[in-house]
């Protein structure tokens, strides 16, 4: 008796709708080859050092609350203890929002990211969340659905700027543990990232 394979959530949404929100360079879109799934791919462009396209294919491939889940251990691994009130409360509705998806929830979080003036990966990982909702308009008004790669984009910020935080030389190895927690997360784990020590 054969054994099924898991499939991966990074392969819910088509490699070709993807690539064109990753950025590539000739390289990276020559590493990618032809591949067949979004998993495959970011196999080959981590494989071979391409971790910033790599991130931002997970950002774009994960579904929306696992993306914004993903983000939020990304940018709780690099924060520091002296984390601004606004950016942690914007990262922990963020994440309210995955467990329990409410448009209250959301919009709050989008609240806490203009509190921070959007500089840091918690104010993105809110703003992924609040452009995971079916509208960007305020209450009362018609709804305005936002573009289906937006929390893609918002998730990749987020991500990018963790991998900097404090130590931009660290960059390499944190998008490696943030690559791994994402394909942790797409076979339908935590994708918990351990805190990095000052």
């Amino acid at each position: 008796m054969s054994e099924t394979k898991a499939v991966s959530k990074l392969d819910g949404a088509a490699l070709a709708a993807i690539i064109p929100h990753l950025e590539l360079s000739a390289e990276a879109a020559a590493a990618l080859g032809d591949a067949a799934t979004p998993a495959a791919g970011l196999d080959r462009l981590a494989a071979e050092g391409f971790l910033i396209e790599a991130a931002r294919l997970c950002a774009h491939a994960l579904p929306r609350r696992e993306a914004v889940w993903w983000a939020a251990r990304c940018a709780e691994a690099t924060a520091p203890d002296a984390l601004p009130e606004a950016d942690g409360q914007a990262r922990a509705l963020a994440e309210s929002w995955v467990r329990r998806v409410a448009d209250d929830t959301r919009r709050a979080a989008m609240a806490q990211a203009e509190l921070g003036g959007f500089q840091s990966p918690e104010a993105w990982v809110a703003v992924a969340a609040f452009w995971s909702g079916d509208s960007m308009s305020p209450l009362g008004q018609p709804k305005v659905p936002p573009a289906p790669h937006l929390t893609g984009v918002a998730v990749s910020g987020a991500v990018i700027l963790a991998s900097v935080r404090g130590a931009p030389e660290r960059q390499p190895a944190r998008l490696r543990r943030f690559i791994d927690s994402a394909r942790h997360i797409a076979a339908g784990g935590a994708g918990m990232i351990e805190t990095e020590s000052a």
